[in-house]
């Protein structure tokens, strides 16, 4: 289609003479051009002072930023046909002591025995760590503390005098982290080096399970991370830790846009008991008193885990964790707790239906499972609590004396 079909006007006898209409073509296109070389003007200026601020986070902090890698050989049951089996993950100097931290499940493969005062590596196993400026360059390190519940670990250079001299990266307060602010993430995926991605906060307090099923309130970033991302900070525009890297949410096993960073203000109350050496944490208690008193019951949902359309259906409270099991004759059992009646299906995922939801412990509000976990924990065997259940639409206190459940084996 040509321009008179376009317009509907014939091009036979333009009204001007050329030179005329040049010159208004000329003068038209000056005009028109000159708002719109002013906008990209400043849009470049934009970018460029958005540029800027990225390459300046990185100069900063990027030498305290270290790639991890974890080896263990044949002696290890982790061990592959090669007799070797290799890791990687990210970390950064995290104290003027030149410790680093990192995930605890970058680390996890080779440990093996752990008390609350000591973290042993597996034997065979090694731990190393290489920063940006000397990439070719590894040192050995040994974890001093582990808190699985956070999914974190600390790490100590064995020679430190041989490490360069990096100044800590500093931690934000991430309670005050907004969405739709900058985040820039740095790290050592699929054994990259020191890769620099850029993104935005995408949500705050996005509660998923960790490592050892406890939940943790993530940051969500759609900053790119991917595997080996893991332990390597998320970063604020002033050069601060505001999270650190630790999975991504993937349904074809890549990065989609959805990456999850433990919050600073986890590791800044973690970091005493870091420091002290050893595990800590309500899990790692857990298992290394396994004699201890519990309930006799199972907690693996939020009343939050449950599709709005199903919790308005049975009414459910807004708050509380869903008692998905009770031990035969324990505790829970003779106070009159109650499990599932049934289960129904959502989208095929199966969710208990007819069971008792506890709300508080003690008069405390219990929002996830980690809130009846800090109350246990703290208790000893006899002593009495009292848990406020929602049953059938209304409120009932239940007294459970604590009592030594045993752990079956799988």
């Amino acid at each position: 289609m040509d321009l008179s079909e376009r317009t509907g006007r014939s091009l036979a006898a333009p009204a001007f003479g050329a030179r005329t209409l040049s010159l208004l073509t000329l003068l038209l296109g000056a005009l028109l051009a000159q708002p719109v070389a002013s906008e990209l003007s400043a849009g470049a200026e934009d970018r460029l002072a958005y540029e800027k601020n990225t390459i300046e986070v990185v100069r900063q902090v990027a030498r305290a930023v270290v790639a991890v890698q974890v080896t263990t050989d044949g002696e290890s049951p982790m061990a592959q046909n090669d007799g070797q089996r290799f890791a990687g993950g990210s970390g950064f100097v995290v104290d003027e002591a030149g410790r680093i931290i990192t995930n605890f499940h970058v680390v996890a493969m080779a440990l093996g025995e752990a008390t609350e005062d000591e973290v042993e590596l597996e034997p065979g196993a090694s731990l190393m760590v290489s920063f940006l400026d000397t990439p070719d360059e590894e040192h050995e390190v040994q974890v001093l503390g582990a808190n699985p519940d956070v999914d974190l670990a600390l790490l100590e250079l064995l020679d430190p005098d041989r490490a360069p001299v990096v100044s800590p990266i500093p931690l934000a307060d991430s309670d005050r982290v907004e969405v739709g602010q900058k985040a820039i993430a740095i790290g050592n995926p699929f054994g990259l080096h020191s890769t620099v991605t850029a993104g935005i906060i995408s949500a705050v307090e996005r509660e998923q399970p960790g490592v050892v099923g406890i939940e943790i309130p993530y940051i969500q970033t759609d900053a790119a991370i991917n595997p080996g991302n893991s332990g390597g900070p998320l970063l604020n525009s002033a050069a601060e830790v505001i999270g650190i890297n630790n999975t991504i949410l993937a349904p074809a096993g890549a990065f989609a846009g959805i990456g999850l960073a433990v919050p600073s203000n986890l590791l800044a109350e973690a970091m005493s008991e870091l420091r002290a050496g050893g595990l800590s944490g309500f899990a790692a208690a857990a298992a290394q008193l396994p004699d201890r008193p519990r309930l006799g019951l199972e907690i693996s949902l939020r009343v939050g885990d449950y599709p709005r359309a199903l919790r308005d259906q049975l009414g459910l409270p807004d708050e509380g964790v869903v008692v998905t099991g009770v031990s035969e004759g324990g505790p829970a059992d003779r106070a009159g707790v109650q499990g599932p009646e049934a289960m129904v299906l959502v989208d095929d995922q199966p969710f208990p239906v007819g069971m008792d939801v506890i709300t508080a412990v003690d008069g405390e509000p219990v929002q996830r499972a980690i809130d009846l976990q800090r109350v246990i924990l703290d208790r000893g065997e006899g002593d009495v609590v009292t848990v406020t259940v929602w049953r059938d639409g209304s409120e009932l206190s239940l007294e459970i004396e604590l009592e030594v459940v045993p752990v079956e084996d799988d």
